[in-house]
């Protein structure tokens, strides 16, 4: 039933664009430590070639994928039709992290300006290394209602100075003690 591809075609794309929700998965390197799944939505996706797409990092309570992607780059992410013809499709690769003072960044954020998003901690690019769909039979149907915007609210409530020091406080680890941030090994 489900089938690999080799590239990220124009139907994927359409398919990918389509969906309000992904998931991402990530891993500490080892037998030990917690596995990461974090859905992901408020149009924070690009598309930027057959094997590369990234997302609009947002301020969280943890920083558990930044972590993982720094300590062994693996990552899949998952699309699933909650509305149309079933489909579950994922996107095995390598992730890498790219924060605010990095020199890529304003130029990938420029991927995210005509959205209406929260500030961004970061960037996460993606090298596409597998491609696999399967039919998303179980998946149940979902109507989108909306985005929520507590985030939104929250990041607007702390102000640039209030994230600054939240980050440094949630986001310099991950929950198994790895490193996150870079910049908050600086301070």
């Amino acid at each position: 039933m489900g089938k690999p591809y080799a590239e990220l075609d124009e139907h994927l794309q359409d398919f990918i664009r389509a969906q309000r929700l992904f998931f991402v998965a990530t891993a500490p390197s080892g037998s030990e430590g917690h596995v990461n799944v974090s859905p992901k939505g408020l149009d924070c996706l690009a598309i930027w070639g057959p094997h590369t797409v990234g997302y609009a990092d947002f301020v969280g309570s943890g920083a558990e994928t930044i972590a993982h992607l720094r300590e062994n780059q693996r990552i899949c992410m998952m699309f699933c039709a909650f509305e149309g013809s079933p489909k579950i499709l994922r996107l095995h690769g390598r992730g890498e992290v790219i924060e605010p003072s990095d020199r890529e960044f304003e130029e990938l954020a420029q991927s995210f300006r005509a959205s209406d998003l929260p500030p961004l901690r970061s960037i996460i690019r993606v090298s596409i290394s597998r491609i696999h769909d399967a039919c998303g039979f179980s998946v149940p149907r979902y109507s989108f209602e909306g985005d929520r915007r507590q985030l939104h609210d929250f990041c607007e409530r702390k102000g640039a100075d209030g994230l600054q020091e939240y980050q440094l406080d949630k986001n310099s680890r991950s929950i198994d003690g790895l490193p996150a941030l870079r910049w908050t090994e600086r301070d």
